[in-house]
């Protein structure tokens, strides 16, 4: 037999002969895939248990894409890959058929690392390098712990192994010395980073946890970010920082008080949270980005505003970060959609030397994905186009979703009630992917936006046309049982079976 020239697939078909599992830990998820394919290619055998999960992972989605394929093809084999744009269901069908042996390898992106007990023999660490922002980089120790970690889970093994591959003796003597004999790195509390400390200032103010600037600094003094900072004089000039910001937000306001205070009084001003404050807190949402949703409210009044109207404004946050990242070759692309939407857009345009320029020109092409989506576009076309995989829409559009109904509820505070409707509007497009012209059948239960688009196409366009087409139309529309139920649905139940009908089948063109 010839020997395997590719070290991660020597190990893994080694792993296989001892009838152990692995998991084999890649730094992309084109990475992952790319080893799951290559692998399975080397396995010969496959099971009937096998081939009917492989179609089960095919037809996780109404119409399956090509990672979907992909995936499929691997399960035959008992090899898979795992990573955040699989969707829910191809994720729990590969950990639960990996907890019992049916798959046997995993390939996988650091996500698996973190809070799931697998029952992996050996972990192979295929790639210790990351592309970063300053180039490819060794990744940090404490990821690498994590990775180790998921090999001989006491649950599962008495003993585990952790494998690093390496291709070079530099690189075999880099990785002994930072990940097998160097230390993890610091823990640094997220306190430090100022979303997380924004909203934690306003929740605690807004829950009247505490209410004066004294209680506030001396309830951070105790922190673990206190502790590591040290300089409670910085530490507190930080935190009179985020109470200025947030006065000015007016999410929350300084009491009042008489004329005349006291030296103590001067410098412990006392605070309450607003009616908005409130609300923003209540959201959990950075108040950076409420007041950026409340200051793009402010402007459509002065603007066409539509659909990418909003979808731009809330791409243009920290909540939806990671954004797509428009390519050089993307460019001008993108900067022609910013032009052709000069009336609509809500979000001011930085200048095309400002720091802010790149992360507003990705904010427009996360607003792409998104148009092109409720533009009934599938997600084969989305995975072809804008490399966002199943799961990833998923994520982007509950995120989307999340942003609109702050933006909702902060529009309603601040009396712009005119907008209202359009954010609604547009929320039931995310969910159903579907321009606004299927709306009203989409209303129906068991009606999704393929269904929905046969229907308007044989001009039943709302709930009135439902109830005037004749049953057996709407059967070759949408089937059988979902007709029934349609029917039934705006009052009209058939029970009638006609004659000529097939066995099986439910028929009637005139109730």
């Amino acid at each position: 037999m010839e020997e395997e020239s590719d070290p991660t697939i020597a190990l893994v078909l080694d792993t296989l002969k001892k009838n152990k599992q692995a998991i084999v830990f890649a730094n992309t998820k084109s990475s992952a895939e790319k080893t799951a394919e290559d692998i399975s290619k080397k396995i010969k055998q496959s099971s009937e248990e096998l081939k009917k999960l492989a179609d089960i992972a095919l037809h996780a989605l109404s119409s399956p894409t090509k990672q979907c394929r992909r995936l499929a093809i691997c399960l035959k084999k008992g090899v898979a890959f795992h990573h955040s744009g699989l969707t829910a269901k191809q994720r729990e069908i590969i950990e639960d058929n990996f907890r019992n042996g049916t798959i046997k390898i995993i390939c996988s992106t650091p996500t698996l690392a973190y809070g799931l007990d697998l029952p992996a023999y050996r972990v192979i660490l295929k790639d210790l390098r990351r592309y970063t922002h300053y180039g490819l980089d060794w990744i940090p120790t404490l990821e690498y712990l994590q990775m180790a970690g998921r090999a001989g889970r006491p649950k599962y093994d008495n003993i585990g192994e952790a494998i690093a591959v390496a291709k070079t003796d530099s690189a075999k003597e880099e990785i002994w010395n930072r990940y097998i004999e160097g230390e993890a790195e610091e823990i640094y509390s997220k306190l430090a980073v100022e979303p997380v400390l924004r909203t934690y200032v306003l929740s605690l103010i807004a829950t009247d946890f505490v209410n004066d600037e004294k209680s506030i600094i001396n309830f951070f003094s105790k922190t673990f970010w206190a502790f590591q900072y040290r300089d409670m004089g910085k530490l507190s000039s930080i935190i009179r920082r985020m109470l200025k910001l947030l006065e000015e937000f007016e999410f929350i306001e300084k009491e009042e008080k008489e004329e005349f205070k006291s030296a103590s009084d001067m410098f412990n001003a006392k605070y309450t949270a607003t009616t908005l404050g409130k609300r923003v807190a209540e959201l959990y949402i950075d108040p950076l980005t409420a007041d950026h949703l409340i200051k793009g409210a402010k402007r459509a009044k002065t603007k066409s505003i539509n659909a990418f109207s909003f979808l731009q404004l809330i791409s243009h946050t920290l909540e939806m970060r990671p954004l797509l990242r428009v390519r050089m070759k993307e460019y001008e692309k993108y900067e022609s959609i910013i032009i052709e939407n000069t009336d609509s857009l809500i979000d001011l345009e930085p200048a095309n030397y400002d720091p802010e320029y790149d992360e507003f020109v990705n904010s427009i092409k996360t607003a792409s994905f998104m148009q092109e989506w409720i533009d009934e576009k599938d997600e084969e076309y989305i995975l072809e186009n804008y490399n966002v995989r199943p799961g990833e829409i998923k994520v982007k559009l509950d995120n989307a979703d999340w942003l609109l109904y702050s933006a909702e509820e902060l529009t309603r505070i601040i009396g712009y009630k005119e907008l209202l409707k359009e954010i609604i509007k547009l929320r039931l497009r995310l969910e159903h992917g579907a321009k606004e012209e299927l709306l009203p059948l989409l209303k129906l239960k068991g009606i999704g936006r393929k269904r929905a688009r046969r229907m308007f196409n044989a001009g039943i366009k709302d709930i009135a046309d439902v109830k005037k087409s004749g049953i057996t139309t709407l059967m070759q529309l949408i089937g059988n049982k979902t007709a029934l139920s349609v029917k039934e649905q705006v009052g009209q139940k058939i029970d009638v079976i006609p004659k000529g009908t097939r066995k099986g089948q439910t028929s009637i063109e005139k109730f």
